[in-house]
């Protein structure tokens, strides 16, 4: 495919997922929320699009319970897929998870209370999986080994640079005040070890909308949610969970900035378009009658009478 604006294609791409909140034995969450086939839509419209991430990045709150069939049955979605995809798989853990039977449940190992902490490299792009839970509760925090041991991944920068994948965003939720209660705690202390690192960007879920912000001068993104989102503009709610606009993001990382993208789950109806099928025609053209047929407003396609 020729390119047809300035800027060049991405160096990586990332597709980052949040929330999936899994129940045993494929029940439905809340009794209602189809969170399986929720998630089976998402990874089929990706895989449909034609985008091949080189890694699927799943930000926390994977189980809604943390229960081991939960687990398995996230696999036997997401692994398919991947590899389908060529992509690899990223989990991260979220306050609904538990460290033993993640732990067990996702990587095979003996189970452990240790935090979830993991580094990946992506054809050169550093992926860290920073487990920001406490357990037994639904508020973030980061324990003074765990920001040490950030501190010394950080010291030697990664050849394209570094994204943080966690569940609690650093950043505030001004219109959701009841999840100030549940927010990462110590902020500043996560954004004294990455200020001036390699870190191009930080993942975050949690809060089912998506969001943008800086903690030290990074970008934050967070990806809302598969299993259901937050509804933002209820007064009389201090939270409200609601079955709609349920998403995901496509993470572009070029040479000098990061793009996030963000992806409706669901099936849509068309009201206008254009097909692929003029993607010849459209490379076949030189940089000035493109200007003239797709830019100009007059011109034929503008008027409706086709390219």
């Amino acid at each position: 495919m020729i390119q047809l604006g300035q800027h060049p294609p991405p160096v990586h791409t990332i597709a980052h997922i949040s929330d999936t909140h899994f129940l045993a034995g494929g029940a439905l969450l809340y009794g209602s929320v189809e969170t399986e086939e929720n998630l089976r839509q998402a990874l089929g419209q990706l895989e449909r699009s034609g985008i091949r991430p080189e890694a699927l990045v799943f930000t926390g709150d994977l189980a809604d319970l943390g229960e081991p069939d939960a687990y398995q049955r996230l696999r036997a979605i997401v692994e398919p897929a991947a590899a389908r995809l060529g992509a690899e798989v990223v989990w991260v853990m979220g306050n609904h998870d538990e460290r033993l039977q993640y732990s067990s449940g996702l990587f095979d190992i003996e189970a452990t209370e240790a935090p979830q902490d993991r580094v990946y490299d992506i054809g050169g792009l550093r992926i860290i999986s920073l487990d920001t839970t406490v357990p037994g509760f639904h508020h973030g925090q980061l324990t003074d080994g765990q920001l040490d041991w950030l501190a010394d991944v950080l010291k030697v920068p990664a050849p394209h640079g570094t994204l943080i994948a966690l569940h609690h965003p650093p950043v505030p939720t001004p219109l959701l005040w009841a999840m100030e209660m549940l927010e990462l705690e110590a902020q500043d202390r996560f954004a004294a070890v990455v200020a001036g690192t390699d870190v191009r960007a930080i993942l975050g879920g949690h809060l089912h909308f998506s969001t943008h912000s800086t903690v030290a001068g990074v970008p934050v993104s967070v990806a809302a949610a598969t299993c259901y989102t937050l509804a933002l503009t209820e007064k009389d709610r201090l939270l409200s969970g609601i079955d709609s606009g349920q998403s995901f993001n496509i993470v572009h990382v070029y040479e000098d900035r990061v793009v996030h993208s963000i992806v409706p789950v669901g099936d849509t109806t068309e009201i206008t378009g254009f097909s692929a099928e003029h993607r010849a025609v459209i490379e076949a053209m030189t940089p000035e009658q493109r200007r003239q047929m797709f830019s100009n407003k007059k011109s034929r396609f503008n008027l409706g009478e086709g390219v």
